[in-house]
């Protein structure tokens, strides 16, 4: 490895990518003779909207450079979602900024927003990794903690919250999401929400972090991170956007304009079209709970049990063991997910199933699990 003499690696400050240990298991699965099943990753299978691409198509001839804010159609189209599908009524368009991609914006955040060394980001015991990465990349201290009692009297930089979980599926009630409001406020803590799976509710309503009903009205040190790429199967597009305090997204707008990270125009006006559409958003929601329903069952039906998984594209599931034994009895069978190691510490007797596979792969992994 070439670096600068005397500096040590950025790579090694962070953990080894988890997918990269999968190798074997999915060389394993692979073997089947029937083919394997992924369902490791919860990349988007299903077709993108005519209505999107169409959107895309028109706007691919404009020749010059987009602005980071984003335009106009596009911050009042994210403003008008937010109200019209999670009840979140009173934002406009200075609370809104298209980013590429919320993995982009997650592990650069504690880095734009000036915390580093000496500063704790709180991330939850069972995590997406990025936060950790965040984290990291900035040289803060991630803390894993999912109750306020845990942290004692520290006054963290930034906590983040998911709900729905990645990956359990976890939904935060609304007097949770007061309580670390008003916790945060006390100390000075900037509150990330990930609301990437926000519009994928089965058993519980999950609530974003700028309700009304959590905020009184007040979004002073709150963001909300939302993506597309799950509700509107636009993985490919990187289109997200944050929402909350209009003085957190200025100063990420005031550092990011620098660094030159501008989400493309066309995709701009796709993210606008998708934002504005509720019925192929709708539809795949429908996609999505008729293969939770034949996958839970399946698994159940295996022998294992299912946690958490009220919302969300993930099924938490454990055969009492380690996970990494759990990956490789499903290997055999060719199905290959992710152990719940990738996630923290609490994840290791639990693995993940993604719910984003072909109707017919989902029936397949049903009919061995059957059998």
């Amino acid at each position: 490895m070439t670096v600068v003499r005397g500096r040590e690696p950025v790579s090694r400050r962070l953990p080894d990518f988890p997918w990269d240990t999968l190798a074997a298991a999915k060389a394993r699965a692979t073997e089947h003779r029937d083919g394997i099943v992924d369902l490791s990753v919860g990349t988007p299978v299903d077709p993108v909207d005519p209505l999107i691409r169409s959107a895309l198509a028109e706007a691919s001839g404009f020749p010059g450079y987009p602005v980071t804010i984003g335009t106009l159609e596009v911050r009042n189209a994210a403003v008008a979602a937010l109200a019209r599908r999670h009840a979140v009524p009173g934002l406009d368009e200075t609370m809104i900024l298209p980013v590429i991609g919320t993995k982009e914006v997650i592990a650069g955040l504690p880095s734009t927003l000036g915390i580093g060394p000496g500063d704790q980001v709180v991330i939850p015991e069972i995590a997406y990794p990025t936060y950790e990465v965040g984290a990291l990349l900035a040289g803060a201290e991630p803390v894993r903690a999912d109750s306020l009692t845990q942290l004692g009297p520290s006054s963290p930089a930034l906590l983040y919250l998911n709900s729905p979980s990645n990956p359990t599926g976890k939904v935060l009630g609304l007097e949770h999401l007061r309580k670390v409001v008003q916790w945060a406020r006390e100390r000075g803590t900037i509150v990330v929400s990930d609301e990437c799976y926000l519009g994928l509710a089965w058993d519980d309503e999950p609530l974003s972090i700028l309700d009304p009903r959590v905020t009184d009205g007040d979004p002073t040190g709150l963001l909300a991170v939302h993506s597309l790429s799950k509700t509107s199967n636009l993985a490919s597009y990187r289109a997200g956007f944050l929402a909350g305090d209009p003085a957190l997204i200025g100063e990420l707008l005031a550092v990011r304009k620098h660094a030159g990270l501008m989400v493309p125009y066309a995709m701009q006006a796709a993210m606008a079209a998708a934002l504005g559409d509720d019925h192929h958003v709708d539809a795949q929601r429908e996609r999505y709970r008729a293969r939770r329903e034949t996958l839970a069952a399946a698994v159940r039906g295996a022998g294992l049990r299912i946690d958490e998984s009220a919302a969300g594209l993930y099924l938490w599931a454990t055969r009492d063991e380690p996970c990494r034994d759990t990956v490789d009895w499903l290997a055999d069978r060719g199905i290959l997910v992710a152990p719940g190691d990738f996630y923290g510490p609490r994840g290791v007797r639990h693995v993940r199933f993604a719910l984003t596979a072909t109707d017919e792969r989902i029936t397949a992994a049903a009919t061995r699990l059957a059998s």
